[in-house]
């Protein structure tokens, strides 16, 4: 039988403990023996100081036990230093940053034993999506969604462009109209990425410091089965005289065979095929810049059983330059002017107290993984709450009588009824001559989705419940007319080809019906009419 020395720690009251101070990020672990002095079963809390940021406690049996770090005071960690100078006459060498606390259950006149090691993996997510990270690498290494048995690779990661400057062969420079790149660079921080962890009954949240001007923050929502990734970029260094683009890259092992859809101002997704027109023959000249496009909502890659959206807060350039790769451009700053009417850099700052910095940019991309064919309805529906965020208000109360002096809920539909999932409101606006002008849109192409493609209806009456509608009238796209009068003045085009398959495909609306008052909607139509509601 080995013999193995145990130690205790009698200053363990102020936060020092040498034993429990290891670094446990290369294997590493160490064994607890809880002694119980009593004659009775016991269940207490025992809390011992960590320096590593994720870690595993596992009972007598090998199974892992619920644990929680909490952040060591200021104040605990002064009293500390302090003490152990006084007692010992050194300084220690290594902070913990934590109290790691777990319930330890000893049998009477017993003991039991305790292990704790470093996690290679962590896991956030308190719902159906849950996200694993590497602690050590600070990287997610895994996505799954427990409700679509969805079991993704995804890793992310952040990279910038450098720009040609004037000595260079190419004169042409990056700058507000041009993209043109000479250099990609991997930005890294070392060998670990710092993450903290923070959870909660509402949303698990992980803060990463990629480097001194990058940091990220990832949510899993308890209630969503999306994550969502704020970033803050900037100032961008450019000491150097160097210009620098900034992407960031998810990394999936889909295979996408060059194919992946951003969409068309928001409405159609549009296929794209890495250097490759379908119009005409390429001759790619620019790899990365060729195959650069505009992401005003979102982009997404398949293959034949999964499919990865990431939706944008904001009008961005992405691309996927290699198979099962997205990647988006979040900021850039240029030293050059790209010679294209500008005349000056793309080198905006602002200024404090007579320091001037460039800019520094916060926003936010959403991503979720989904069995191929079922992305659309998240990109669909969560696109509009992206683009139509909670407005909110605030007031002081007098007293506490709000509730009793005031209308505390409303809805300006009737109470039973919605719109159809596939359909959305762009515009409610009152007009001049007390009319009502509104336009609806049906968010879905022609088998996006199997259930969400088809015929929308909307009914009229239900939408103002509270007021006599008298009159209808269907106007152009930009209510400027009738689309009656429109359509008796449309020109009739003749084209090369048969376009009765065309027209076949393509599914629209009926008349509105005076008495009904149902408003048809084809896949990607949008519809403007004006109401009349007589006075009422």
């Amino acid at each position: 039988m080995t013999c193995v020395s145990f130690f205790q720690c009698p200053l363990l009251n102020i936060s020092y403990c040498p034993p429990t101070e290891v670094d446990l990020s290369h294997g590493k672990s160490f064994v607890i023996v809880v002694h119980n002095a009593l004659g009775w079963k016991r269940e207490d809390v025992v809390r011992i100081p960590v320096t590593s940021e994720s870690v595993t406690v596992r009972d007598s049996s090998g199974r892992e036990i619920e644990s929680q770090l909490l952040p060591l005071s200021s104040a605990s960690l002064n009293i500390r230093n302090y003490h152990i100078k006084a007692y010992l006459g050194k300084f220690p060498s290594d902070t913990p940053k934590y109290w790691l606390a777990f319930s330890a259950s000893v049998p009477p006149l017993g003991f039991s034993t305790y292990t704790v090691s470093g996690t290679k993996t962590g896991e956030v997510g308190q719902g159906n999506l849950k996200l694993t990270y590497d602690v050590h690498q600070g990287k997610f290494t895994q996505y799954i969604n427990r409700r679509s048995l969805v079991k993704a690779p995804l890793q992310q990661s952040y990279s910038y462009y450098t720009g040609y400057d004037h000595s260079d062969q190419d004169p042409q420079a990056s700058g507000a109209y041009v993209f043109r790149p000479n250099g990609t660079f991997v930005l890294r921080s070392g060998s670990k990425v710092p993450a903290t962890v923070l959870q909660g009954p509402v949303l698990d949240e992980v803060h990463q410091q990629v480097n001194e001007w990058i940091h990220q923050i990832t949510r899993v929502y308890k209630g969503k089965e999306h994550a969502e990734v704020e970033f803050i970029v900037g100032p961008i260094p450019i000491e150097d005289k160097i210009s620098k683009e900034i992407t960031t890259k998810i990394s999936t092992t889909l295979k996408t065979n060059k194919t992946f859809y951003t969409d068309s101002n928001g409405r159609d997704f549009i296929k794209r095929v890495r250097d490759y027109r379908p119009d005409w023959e390429l001759q790619v000249n620019q790899h990365i810049a060729g195959n650069y496009y505009p992401i005003n909502l979102g982009i997404y890659i398949e293959d034949d059983k999964t499919e990865l959206s990431v939706l944008v807060d904001r009008s961005v350039g992405g691309s996927s330059l290699m198979d099962g790769q997205v990647e988006l451009m979040l900021h850039r700053r240029l030293v050059h002017d790209d010679s294209r009417g500008v005349a000056e850099a793309l080198n905006e700052t602002v200024c404090v107290s007579d320091k001037c910095t460039g800019l520094i940019i916060q926003g936010n991309f959403y991503l979720r993984i989904d069995p191929v064919g079922e992305g659309a309805k998240w990109r669909r529906s969560f696109g509009q709450e992206i683009y139509s965020p909670f407005l909110l208000a605030f007031t002081e109360q007098d007293g506490d009588n709000w509730r009793s002096s005031h209308v505390t809920s409303f809805s300006g539909m009737d109470p039973s009824y919605s719109l159809p999932d596939n359909v959305a409101m762009l515009t409610l606006q009152e007009l001049a001559d007390g009319k009502v002008l509104v336009r609806m849109a049906h968010l879905y192409e022609m088998g996006e989705d199997k259930d969400l493609s088809r015929m929308a209806h909307v009914e009229l009456r239900k939408l103002f419940p509270y007021k006599k509608i008298s009159e209808v009238t269907e106007m152009s796209l930009s209510a400027n007319q009738e689309r009656a009068e429109m359509e008796r003045k449309r020109l009739v085009w003749k084209s090369e080809g048969s376009s009765s398959e065309v027209k076949a495909k393509v599914v629209k609306g009926g008349a509105l019906d005076p008495v009904k008052l149902v408003v048809e909607l084809g896949p990607m139509e949008i519809r403007t009419f004006t109401i009349d509601f007589g006075g009422h």
